[in-house]
């Protein structure tokens, strides 16, 4: 159920057509403040990053059964097969997916299934198959996902969950919770390290109330996303805060809150796709600086932006009332907060066998775990469809924000 904080369907009217584009997760920067070198890898973020596991912890199984799944999407970035669903205990592929017949190849090869099938539409036909990874284009994650619900489909789905529409966003809610199957958003940076210790200080109670905290996702484009590769050329002219979960997660994935009010300003640049008929967003930003207001009176501070050269960074930190996470430590108001935060377990756990941490900060297989065992106990996952809007429409209403010289507007809240 959403909130009438604002009347959506003004909203979208004043917005215009948002056909929208975001950035592939598969392009995303490296992890926290690594500066980008002419040595890091063609598609940054997919590099196997060191990650903060409880080296004592076993993972111990919470069923015996396999899950059926299906993967869809295998472009530039060959994200469906970057999570390791082909290596958990709990899963067997049982169909893949791509518009482009030599990449749905290419795919079944690589995680080593002999079901292929032409379309995502296509392969909800097959009842057999009861979960879904979509990483499809970005304007056709909600619709994709709904389609896969209605068959019967758990569903679990590469950001961001909604594209430049608050309309889509409510028709993505209620088909979760009409059709009572289990979604969730594969935001990377809910697992990196810092967000992990900060989520469980947190719960502790480690920081108090939440004051202020800070997110970062800088990734550089010397064309305003022009890259060629996206299906029918999406990313070009991005709108920055229509990709706003990689900082977000920084507040949002730590204190399970959201952002009720926005004030963002954007700066321009004159790459040709973010000239007026650039692009079809009508978006003439390639960085956006939004400042939040949060749901337990705080403040954050989140930054997307696409021309800052020489900088790659998905980071973020917090500080409250007991304690600060910055600088990739907890730094404790008195000695009884410190105490509680020595006595947590601050590392992430052992995952299944075969199943590695990979990518964007060590986030990847935890990820699939974590979906992987939210359907088989048939319980909420840890970034759920309340968490996806949540990421997600902030940065829509921060980018209209932004179109507007800054002025101040309502969030749509979600329950």
């Amino acid at each position: 159920m959403i909130n009438n904080q604002l009347n959506r369907r003004h909203f979208i009217g004043m917005m215009g057509t948002a056909a929208g584009a975001t950035l592939g997760v598969g392009t995303f920067a490296a992890l926290h403040s690594t500066i980008i070198t002419a040595q890091v890898p063609k598609v940054p973020g997919f590099e196997k990053t060191q990650t903060d596991v409880d080296q004592a912890s076993v993972w111990k199984p919470v069923s015996d059964r396999k899950i059926k799944v299906g993967l869809v999407g295998y472009g530039y970035c060959k994200f469906s097969a970057q999570f390791g669903f082909q290596d958990h205990p709990n899963v067997e592929i049982a169909g893949v997916s791509d518009l482009v017949p030599d990449r749905c190849n290419a795919l079944a090869k690589q995680v080593n299934c002999s079901k292929t099938f032409e379309s995502l539409e296509k392969m909800i036909l097959d009842d057999s198959i009861e979960a879904i990874f979509v990483a499809t284009d970005a304007p056709s994650h909600a619709r994709h996902c709904i389609e896969a619900m209605k068959r019967g489909k758990h569903v679990a789905c590469a950001v961001p969950a909604v594209f430049g529409n608050l309309e889509e966003a409510d028709e993505l809610l209620e088909a979760v919770k009409k059709t009572r199957r289990i979604y969730m958003l594969f935001e990377t940076s809910a697992y990196h390290d810092a967000v992990y210790a900060s989520r469980e200080i947190y719960k502790a109670g480690g920081f108090g109330k939440m004051i202020y905290t800070e997110g970062e996702y800088f990734h550089y484009s010397d064309s305003g996303m022009a890259d060629g590769v996206s299906h029918n050329n999406w990313r070009l002219g991005l709108p920055p805060q229509w990709y706003p979960t990689h900082s977000n997660a920084y507040y949002i994935n730590v204190t399970g809150g959201s952002f009720t009010d926005v004030s963002c300003t954007g700066h321009k640049n004159c790459w040709p796709s973010l000239q007026p008929g650039g692009n079809t967003y009508r978006n003439p930003f390639s960085s956006e600086v939004a400042l939040f207001q949060t749901n337990d009176g705080g403040s954050a501070r989140m930054a997307v932006c696409w021309d800052t050269p020489g900088l790659g960074a998905e980071a973020g930190r917090n500080s409250g009332e007991k304690g600060a996470y910055w600088s990739q430590d907890f730094a404790p108001l008195n000695e009884e907060v410190a105490n509680l935060v020595k006595s947590l377990k601050l590392k992430k756990p052992a995952l299944p066998p075969g199943v590695r941490p990979g990518g964007h900060g060590g986030s990847h297989g935890y990820l699939c775990n974590e979906f992987v065992e939210a359907v088989l106990q048939n319980r909420k996952p840890l970034v759920d469809i309340i968490s996806a809007l949540n990421l997600t429409v902030s940065g829509i209403v921060a980018h209209q924000s932004a179109l507007r010289g800054g002025e101040l507007m309502k969030i749509p809240q979600y329950i």
